[in-house]
């Protein structure tokens, strides 16, 4: 009974191997479509120029980009199969026979979502235009700027909606950045120069960032930090006592990412010297070429 148990598994695992060979052996073969014939699409180059935007840009919506892909994997007077592009895009056969049915139909309008029914809009176009027109070019009184409740009572909207069309204009009242424009004339001719050192060095060179911090606080507590116990955090006092300032100078290697760094008392030519010669013994940079290159002290 074993044997012919085992004699028939293995007609059955040869069967198999055979049938597995057949199909590898033609796989390479076009299979004929079957149905009807599939009208070619055919993009115009502002189309796809508007589909690559949507298929790329991190700010779509995924499921506009996924009909952009699908739209862009079926364009050519060769029509490409369904089942194909449906593979590669690793999504359903019939999802790709709708978006390219309804861009065939509507180009690309057909790939944005229709209104659906729903509850009309409580809050109208005015509103929202109000609110954003205030938060741009308006100041409330006794404060710097906007905040939900202050626009609220302002609009006579709930904070929540203020947010939510805070959000969808991506409004931002409470943050603020600084900048500063240089009156150099030659400053973009100096930026040139910079950046050029950064990407493409001399031969043999070692180029280093160098800055400085100065005026540094070498605080202490006035009594001993307790530690930790169980129940109990770190404690330590709320004063401090002062042990002066203290400078940071710091060298910065390019090419390797290695930090030199120096603390001084004082903050002067001469420490900024030492600081640049230390770095220059560090990186083993000849005596004349440092001397060439920075300055003196006195």
């Amino acid at each position: 009974m074993k044997i012919t148990i085992y004699s028939w598994s293995t007609s059955v695992l040869r069967r198999r191997s055979v049938v597995n060979l057949f199909m590898s052996a033609f796989a390479d073969f076009p299979v004929p479509r079957r149905g009807p014939k599939l009208e070619p699409l055919l993009l115009s180059p502002d189309e796809r120029v508007v589909l690559e935007r949507w298929a790329r840009r991190a700010s779509s919506a995924q499921a506009v980009a996924l009909r952009a892909r699908i739209v862009l994997a079926c364009d050519g007077a060769d029509v490409p199969p369904i089942v194909v592009v449906a593979r590669e895009l690793h999504i359903a056969a019939d999802t790709v026979r709708k978006w390219r049915r309804r861009f065939l139909a509507a180009r690309l309008d057909g790939l944005v979502d229709e209104p659906r029914p729903g509850r009309p809009p409580t809050i109208s176009v005015d509103q929202v235009e109000a609110v954003v027109v205030s938060t741009l070019e308006e100041i409330p009184k006794n404060a710097t700027h906007w905040s939900r409740s202050s626009m609220a009572d302002r609009s006579g909207l709930s904070k929540s909606t203020v947010g939510r069309i805070w959000r969808r204009f991506q409004l931002k009242p409470h943050l603020n950045d600084t900048f500063k424009l240089s009156t150099d004339p030659l400053f973009v001719e100096k930026v040139y120069d910079v950046v050029g050192l950064y990407f493409n060095p001399p031969e043999g060179a070692v180029v280093l960032s160098v800055d400085e911090k100065s005026q540094i606080q070498a605080l202490d507590r006035s009594q001993p930090v307790l530690p930790m116990m169980p129940g109990m955090p770190e404690r330590r006092t709320h004063d401090y006592v002062r042990n002066g300032l203290t400078t940071l100078f710091a060298a910065f290697d390019v090419a390797t990412g290695e930090v030199i760094t120096s603390l001084h008392r004082r903050h002067r030519a001469a420490e900024f010297a030492c600081q640049a010669r230390d770095a220059a013994l560090h990186f083993a940079v000849p005596t004349s070429e440092f001397q060439a290159r920075v300055p003196s002290a006195g």
